[in-house]
């Protein structure tokens, strides 16, 4: 019998991927502190905190595969999590205008109440070139308030994306294909019906 599947996020866009899937799973979100420590590089940060979110929840569920992700927006080695205002998402968006930057999403699936199997996906996004202006019209949609880099690529912020080198649903905050593998090695096969035991 395939065991329960839990996506430890409260992510809309988490939630529509693993749904378009096809994929049946309860929405168990994990609190953390998202609080960049001393020396950690941002792909190993977003790494770390899915890791812990899948574990925190799967404590609880051991019988259960959960899924947990974290998406951070990196440049010039800086990590732009969620903005803390309507201005704090603007200066983000300047900051990128005319950019290449990196987006690096962390996926993990915990199993066995304990165990875990992770890794992170890297992205680069080029930004086109705009103004102040456009980029407070964005923010007025409500769109990038509460996401990494205050841009969602799959709404209004495609208008802000002139190029992608890598997974898109990354950047969206989901790595499908590399989920996908990471349920492979635990014998769960993705067939668009759903999943189930090989």
């Amino acid at each position: 019998m395939t065991p329960p599947l839990i996506l430890a996020s409260r992510s809309p866009r988490r939630v529509r991927l693993l749904s378009q899937l096809g994929l049946v799973f309860e929405v168990i979100p994990s609190e953390l502190d998202e609080t960049v420590q001393p020396g950690e590089e941002p792909g190993a940060h977003a790494e770390r905190l899915a890791r812990e979110k899948a574990l925190a929840v799967a404590l609880h569920r051991p019988e259960a595969i959960t899924i947990g992700a974290d998406t951070v927006v990196v440049i010039d080695g800086d990590v732009l999590g969620k903005p803390r205002d309507f201005d704090d998402a603007v200066r983000m968006l300047l900051r990128l205008q005319g950019r290449d930057h990196t987006v690096a999403s962390g996926i993990a699936v915990a199993y066995d109440g304990g165990r875990v199997i992770s890794a992170v996906e890297r992205v680069r996004v080029r930004f086109r070139a705009f103004d102040e202006a456009f980029a407070r019209a964005y923010v007025t949609t409500g769109e990038p308030l509460d996401k990494a880099g205050a841009y969602g690529i799959q709404g209004y912020g495609a208008a802000l994306v002139e190029g992608i080198e890598g997974d898109y649903f990354a950047v969206m905050g989901l790595p499908v294909v590399r989920l996908l593998a990471q349920l492979r090695t635990l014998g769960l096969h993705y067939d668009f019906q759903g999943l189930s035991l090989r």
